[in-house]
């Protein structure tokens, strides 16, 4: 089965679907396996936040130095990131997407990492 070249006009369309879609926004947590630590963050972009955060510390060069010194004291292999919750996108043009944000941040990271300054 052989499939045809994608045309000009089919590439535009997906390009600009790519666009236009609604970001990958939400809340993510960095736990620390062997110290029970957990680091909650958010970003409007999170797959790619997590991807940046896991580069930086793998090269040595994240600006958490306390997150970087214990990433080199324990090794990657004690860490996980994960997902918490995404944003899901609102009808309402006029919803403030990074209060929802800043909100999420602050109610996980009461649940999971209570008087935890980081």
């Amino acid at each position: 089965m052989t499939t045809e070249p994608t045309s000009q006009a089919q590439r535009r369309a997906l390009a600009r679907q790519a666009r236009d879609a609604f970001p990958p926004m939400g809340v993510f947590a960095i736990h620390n396996l062997a110290t029970g630590r957990v680091r909650v963050k958010t970003s409007r972009n999170v797959p790619g936040a997590i991807n940046r955060m896991g580069f930086e510390l793998r090269q040595g060069t994240h600006r958490d130095t306390l997150l970087q010194a214990e990433w080199n004291d324990v090794g990657p292999d004690r860490f996980r990131m994960n997902v918490l919750e995404m944003v899901k996108q609102r009808v309402d043009p006029a919803f403030d997407y990074a209060s929802e944000l800043v909100l999420l941040e602050a109610l996980y990271t009461a649940e999971l990492a209570p008087g935890d300054p980081a």
